[in-house]
């Protein structure tokens, strides 16, 4: 099993694909190691996660912000009693509401708990969580990624992730999952590792606020990582001349206040 990540092991992850994968190691050289981006596990998170999908991270906090002001604070208890009509007054979309409600309920009902993902391995809790309504398989394995740590998890469903291979990997299209695959699985054990390589890089790289379109295979997917999506440019974003040690580390740190969230897809 790979070991959990934390800095050091996230340092040694780094290294070894750097070692490994030559455009890799020139998003290091060029942006640093990336931020750990990890999250506290438990129904705090998982409820962060869920009001993300498919929408920008900006209206996912502010959304986040509004239930924790209906509810005092955002624990299963306060959130399970709270009528939809209460949740939808929050500004939360229908489905939403019946996701957050179920999942509060089922926890105050000792049906899931939280806390048991991390005796699981990976494909033990990314099914607990699959089996949750409003859970798809992005949403847990972001959950896993971040939450717990995980270092082997690739999060298919993540566009920004899906862009940021065409760039590094300089390809002329958006890669297909079946050629996404090939690619992660040379990565592993260190998967998780290298999508916050990719990660930095995208969010360390200019690009225009052009709508993406072009994603396949699944129509359902939109990017959402940052504010700013694919650049309409075909060419590769990634340029070779390694930047000095300040403004390497000014990207750095411009990256680390960031958290990404990825691509969404109807969970």
């Amino acid at each position: 099993m790979a070991p959990q990540l934390t800095a050091d092991t996230l340092a040694e992850g780094v290294a070894e694909l750097a070692r490994r994968d030559p455009h890799l190691a020139a998003v290091v050289a060029r942006h640093g190691a990336p931020p750990l981006w990890d999250r506290p596990p438990g129904f705090e998170t998982l409820v962060q996660i869920i009001l993300e999908q498919q929408i920008s991270l900006s209206a996912g906090r502010a959304a986040y912000g509004r239930l924790e002001r209906l509810a005092g604070s955002v624990t299963p208890r306060r959130v399970a009693v709270l009528t939809e009509t209460e949740l939808r007054s929050a500004g939360l979309t229908r489905q939403k509401s019946a996701y957050i409600r179920e999942l509060a309920q089922a926890i105050v009902a000792g049906e899931f708990d939280p806390d048991a993902l991390a005796a699981l391995d990976d494909d033990e809790a990314r099914a607990a969580l699959i089996r949750l309504r409003g859970v798809g398989a992005w949403t847990a394995d972001i959950y896993l990624l971040m939450a717990l740590g995980r270092a082997d998890i690739w999060p298919s469903g993540d566009l920004a992730l899906v862009a940021a291979i065409r760039e590094v990997k300089r390809l002329r299209s958006l890669p297909s999952s079946d050629r996404i695959g090939r690619i992660t699985r040379a990565w592993s054990p260190w998967r998780a590792v290298a999508a916050r390589v990719l990660w930095h890089h995208y969010l360390s790289t200019p690009r225009s606020r052009a709508k993406v379109s072009a994603a396949k295979p699944s129509s359902h997917r939109r990017l959402a990582l940052t504010r700013r999506p694919v650049p309409k440019d075909r060419r590769s974003a990634v340029r070779s001349p390694k930047p000095s040690r300040a403004t390497a580390g000014a990207v750095s740190s411009r990256s680390a206040a960031r958290t990404p969230r990825g691509g969404r897809r109807r969970d």
